[in-house]
C-alpha cells in the first residue's frame, strides 16, 4: 500500500508541476468537463442491457467480475504498483529488461514417429528460426511399457516419438549439438529413464552433464489430476522428483530439474484461477520434498521452473502470469531464501490445443496469434505455439512452419518487445492481476488446510474440481453461451478439408520391436540385470539417488521398460478413480432448447424397455486424456441414461469383458491420441467374439474426416468430431441403441 500511495503521490505532484509551467504546450488547449464515475454511469445507462451498466462486464469462470470501465479508484487494492521489472515482488518480469534486451526463447513442441523423422524436424525447426527443443514422447514411453508390450500395440509412435533405449535417443539428437541447444521434454511416468537415456546419449556425443541446458518436466502430481501419464502411486513418485532435484542440483546446473505444469490443467477444463493455484501449489509441495532430503533451498530453487497454457481468454491470460509471478515470490518468502533467484518464476507457456476446432480449422491460426500475444504481454520466458491441424492430426511440416512463423512475426515485426511489460498502470490490467492472485490464493489456502497438494490429490478433490469447470465450459459452448466461431456460430456450409500428418503405427512398432531385439543381443545380460536390480533395492530400501543408478543401467544398454519394471516390483503401478462429477453440465446447459424432451425421450426408452439406456465410456491403449470422456460421461448421466465408466488404459479385450458384464447397450471410446483405426476395429472384433455383437460402438475425439469411412466399415454406429453438441451426440446414441434393441427384440 505505502507503494501505491508513494506513486500516486509522485503522479499527481508531476501533473500539478507540468500544469504550472509556462511553457507546457497543453496549457493552450481548451478546458473540458471532469466527468464524475455517477455522471458516466448515468450517460451509460441509455445503451446498456437492462439499463444496468454493470451487466455489460463479464463474470468470468473464475467468479471475477470483468467491468466495462475501470478507473483510478480500482488501483487502491494492487499494492504492487510501481514496482519494478527484476525486482521484488517480479509483478513485471524476472528480468530487468525483460525482451528489451532478449525476446523470449522460440521453442516448439515436436515428437513424432521414429527417432529419425522427428530428429529431421528439429533439424529444419532450428535452421529456420527455432531457438529450442521440446520434446513430445509417444504414450508407451510415457507409461515405461517398451514397443514390444503387448498392451501398447495401438499407440507406439501415434502421438510423439517412441523412445525404447539410449541408441533411440542418440538417432533423436543426431548432429544437435547438446552443449549449445537447449531441450525441453515433457516427460513424467518414465522421467528417470528418458533423463537417463539424454545425458547418456550426450555422453557418448562428447558433452559433459554439467553442459547440458533444459527442462525435465517432472511433474506427477498434476498427472494424477489431468493427463494420467503416471506409472506409480503419489507417494513414491515424490522420491523419485526428489531424486531427480537432488541430482541435477549437484551434476547438472544448468538444467531445470522441474517444470511445474498448469498447461494440462486448463487443456482438462480448469480455468485460469484453478490452473494458477493448483499450479503453484504443486511447486510448494515440490520444494518441500527437496527440502525434506536436506538440500537448502538456494541449491535448486532458482532452477525449478513453470508451463502454462495460454487460452483464448486474453484479459485473463496476461493477468495469470503476472499473478503467479506475485503469488511464487510470496510462497518462496516463507522458505527464507538468501538468493534473489530462488524467489523468481519463470515459465514456458503454449497457446491452447483444446480451443483449436476442426470445422473451419484455419480459424485457428488467428486464435493462436491471439494467445501467442497473451503469452508474450504475460511475460513468459518461452514459447510453443500450436499448429492450426492439431484438432484433427499431429501437425504438418506446413502447418507447424505458419505456428513457428507467428512468433518470430511477433519478435521481429511488431515492436512489441522494446517495451517492458506494456500493460502495466493499466487500471484494467492491474485490478484484474490482483484479482486472480487473491482468488488463486483462496484456493491455495484451501489446499493447505488438507495437508498440501499430495493430500488434495489423493483425495480425488482437485481433479473433480477440474471436471466440474470441464463440463460446465462444455456445457456453456454447446447451449450457445459462449461463442465458438465455425463451431457453434458463423458455421461454414461445408466441412474444410486440409492435408494431415499420417503415422503408419504397424510399420513404426516393428521398427522398433527390431531394433530392441538387436540391442539385447548385443548388450551384456548379466550387467543390465545388476543394474536393475541395484534400482529394486535402492526402491525398497529408500537408499541411494535413483537417477544415478538409472544412468548406469542405461549406459548397460537397459530399456525403458525393463528399469520402469524394476520400479514397479516395488511401487506398483498407480490405478485412477473413475468417480465422476454429476449435475454440472444440466446445470450449466440451463434451459437450453431440446434438453428437456430429450430427457423426456431417454425416460420414455425405459419405460418401453424395462430400463434406462446403457452406455460404458472408454478409454484404450495407453491414452490418459480423459477430459472428453468424463465431460460426455457427466452429460450423458444428466440426461438420464445408466452411464458406466471404464479403467484408463484398458485393452480391446478388457473393454469388451467389461461392456458385456455389465450388460450395455453401447460403447463409446473417447480417442485423443491418434490410436482409433487399430484400437476400434479391435475392440467390434473383441466383443463380437466374446458374444456382444448387439452392443452399439461409437466413437469421439480427434479423428480426421478421412478415417471416417475405415471406421464405419469396420462397424462404428456413430463418430462426434470435436465441437459436436454433446447433446446431439446423446440423441444420436438413443436413436441407434433404440434400432439395435428393435432389431433383437422385436
Amino acid at each position: 500500500m505505502k507503494v501505491l500511495l508513494n506513486t500516486s503521490n509522485v503522479l499527481l505532484k508531476m501533473k500539478k508541476d507540468l500544469m504550472s509551467d509556462s511553457s507546457n504546450p497543453y496549457q493552450s488547449w481548451p478546458d473540458f468537463h471532469k466527468a464524475t464515475i455517477d455522471e458516466w454511469n448515468k450517460s451509460a445507462k441509455k445503451s446498456s442491457p437492462n439499463d444496468d451498466p454493470n451487466q455489460l462486464g463479464w463474470n468470468t469462470p473464475d467468479d471475477i467480475h470483468l467491468k466495462a470501465l475501470y478507473t483510478q479508484e480500482d488501483l487502491v487494492n494492487t499494492p504492487f504498483i510501481g514496482t519494478l521489472p527484476g525486482f521484488e515482488p517480479f509483478l513485471r518480469g524476472p528480468q530487468s529488461t525483460m525482451y528489451a534486451a532478449r525476446p523470449w526463447t522460440i521453442r516448439q513442441y515436436a515428437g513424432f514417429s521414429t527417432a529419425e523423422e522427428s530428429n529431421a524436424f528439429y533439424r529444419k525447426a532450428l535452421a529456420g528460426g527455432g531457438q529450442g527443443i521440446s520434446v513430445a514422447f509417444d504414450l508407451p514411453t510415457h507409461r515405461g511399457y517398451d514397443s514390444d508390450h503387448p498392451r501398447v500395440t495401438g499407440d507406439v509412435g501415434k502421438a510423439g516419438v517412441a523412445i525404447d533405449t539410449v541408441e533411440d535417443m542418440k538417432i533423436l539428437f543426431d548432429q544437435i549439438p547438446l552443449d549449445k541447444v537447449s531441450v525441453s521434454m515433457t516427460m513424467n511416468g518414465s522421467v528417470l529413464p528418458i533423463l537417463a537415456g539424454y545425458i547418456v546419449a550426450a555422453e557418448e556425443s562428447g558433452v559433459g552433464q554439467e553442459q547440458l541446458s533444459g527442462t525435465i518436466q517432472n511433474d506427477i502430481l498434476k498427472e494424477f489430476m489431468v493427463r494420467n501419464t503416471y506409472i506409480y502411486p503419489p507417494e513414491p513418485s515424490m522420491r523419485i522428483i526428489g531424486d531427480i532435484i537432488e541430482y541435477t542440483a549437484t551434476h547438472m546446473p544448468k538444467f531445470n530439474s522441474i517444470s511445474i505444469s498448469g498447461y494440462h490443467m486448463q487443456e482438462a477444463g480448469a480455468n485460469q484461477s484453478l490452473e494458477l493455484a493448483f499450479t503453484l501449489a504443486d511447486g510448494k509441495e515440490y520444494v518441500k520434498t527437496a527440502l525434506a532430503k536436506g538440500m537448502d533451498v538456494d541449491g535448486f530453487a532458482g532452477r525449478l521452473s513453470f508451463f502454462f497454457a495460454i487460452g483464448m481468454n486474453f484479459y485473463l491470460e496476461v493477468a495469470k502470469l503476472r499473478a503467479a509471478r506475485i503469488l511464487w515470490w510470496r510462497i518462496m518468502k516463507e522458505f527464507q531464501p538468501k538468493n534473489q533467484k530462488s524467489l523468481m518464476l519463470r515459465t514456458h507457456c503454449q497457446t491452447s490445443g483444446w480451443s483449436l476446432t476442426e470445422q473451419d480449422p484455419y480459424n485457428n491460426i488467428v486464435r493462436t496469434s491471439i494467445e501467442a500475444m497473451a503469452a508474450v504481454f504475460g511475460g513468459t520466458q518461452s514459447l510453443h505455439t500450436n499448429s492450426f491441424d492439431e484438432a484433427i492430426a499431429l501437425p504438418t511440416e506446413f502447418s507447424s512452419r505458419i505456428a513457428r512463423n507467428t512468433q518470430l512475426i511477433i519478435q521481429e515485426e511488431t515492436h512489441i518487445t522494446n517495451v517492458i511489460d506494456p500493460w502495466a498502470g493499466s487500471y484494467m490490467m492491474e485490478k484484474l492481476t490482483q484479482d486472480m492472485a487473491d482468488k488463486a490464493w483462496e484456493i491455495i489456502q484451501e489446499v493447505e488446510k488438507m495437508g498440501g497438494m499430495t493430500k488434495a490429490v489423493q483425495t480425488g478433490w482437485a481433479k473433480l474440481k477440474i471436471e466440474a469447470a470441464a463440463a460446465q465450459k462444455q456445457a456453456n459452448i454447446d447451449s450457445g453461451r459462449d461463442v465458438i466461431v465455425g463451431v457453434n456460430k458463423y458455421k461454414l456450409d461445408t466441412d474444410s478439408q486440409v492435408d494431415v500428418r499420417v503415422v503408419d503405427n504397424i510399420q513404426v512398432r516393428d521398427n522398433q520391436i527390431a531394433r530392441l531385439q538387436q540391442i539385447k543381443q548385443s548388450r551384456d545380460a548379466h550387467q543390465v540385470q545388476q543394474a536393475l536390480d541395484a534400482i529394486t533395492d535402492a526402491a525398497e530400501h529408500q537408499t541411494g539417488n535413483l537417477l544415478q543408478l538409472t544412468i548406469a543401467a542405461i549406459r548397460q544398454r537397459a530399456t525403458i521398460g525393463e528399469v520402469s519394471d524394476a520400479l514397479e516390483k516395488v511401487y506398483g503401478r498407480h490405478r485412477a478413480d473413475t468417480q465422476k462429477v454429476t449435475g454440472v453440465y444440466s446445470a450449466a446447459y440451463d434451459s437450453a432448447q431440446g434438453w428437456e424432451k430429450l430427457q423426456q425421450e431417454i425416460a420414455q426408452f425405459g419405460e418401453d424397455h424395462g430400463r434406462r439406456p446403457r452406455v460404458m465410456i472408454a478409454k484404450l491403449g495407453q491414452d490418459g486424456h480423459d477430459r472428453g470422456a468424463k465431460v460426455v460421461a457427466t452429460a450423458f448421466a444428466d440426461l438420464g441414461f445408466d452411464v458406466d465408466m471404464g479403467p484408463l488404459f484398458q485393452t480391446p479385450d478388457e473393454c469388451a469383458r467389461q461392456a458385456i458384464e455389465n450388460d450395455v447397450h453401447a460403447v463409446g471410446i473417447s480417442t485423443l491420441a491418434a490410436g482409433h483405426n487399430t484400437l476400434v476395429p479391435a475392440i467390434i472384433k473383441e466383443l463380437q467374439l466374446q458374444g456382444g455383437k448387439d452392443i452399439v460402438v461409437f466413437v469421439g475425439g480427434v479423428i480426421p474426416k478421412q478415417d471416417y469411412e475405415f471406421l464405419y466399415e469396420s462397424g462404428v454406429k456413430g463418430i462426434y468430431g470435436p465441437g459436436t453438441p454433446i447433446p446431439a451426440s446423446a440423441k444420436d446414441v438413443l436413436e441407434h441403441i433404440r434400432q439395435a434393441v428393435e432389431k433383437n427384440h422385436p
